[in-house]
């Protein structure tokens, strides 16, 4: 099987200021949707993370995950939302 990820092209998309913001809120929503399926499959937090035992060191709250864990959640929010963008779409507060 051959594998070519194909992601939208957001390279030319920027955000503003107030859209940026939420890049932040996203990140932590990710991890707790995250979170929430592991622990309603079982897993509970370990200090490293072990498939048989379903432990994992992430499950804590995310302002207690390592900024490299945070970093992760930010891209792929960051990404999200350009890529909505990217497609035509507006952000805005209502």
């Amino acid at each position: 099987m051959s594998y070519s990820p194909e992601p939208i092209d957001t390279s030319d998309v920027e955000l503003s200021p107030s859209v940026r913001e939420l890049t932040e809120k996203l990140a932590k929503n990710a991890h707790d949707v995250w979170a929430s399926g592991r622990l309603r499959e079982g897993w509970r937090y370990g200090p490293k993370r072990d498939d048989a035992r379903k432990t994992h060191p992430g499950l804590v709250p995310y302002e207690e995950l390592d900024e490299s864990e945070k970093e992760y959640d930010r891209n792929t929010a960051m990404q999200t939302l350009k890529a909505i963008i990217a497609l035509g779409y507006q952000i805005e507060k209502m």
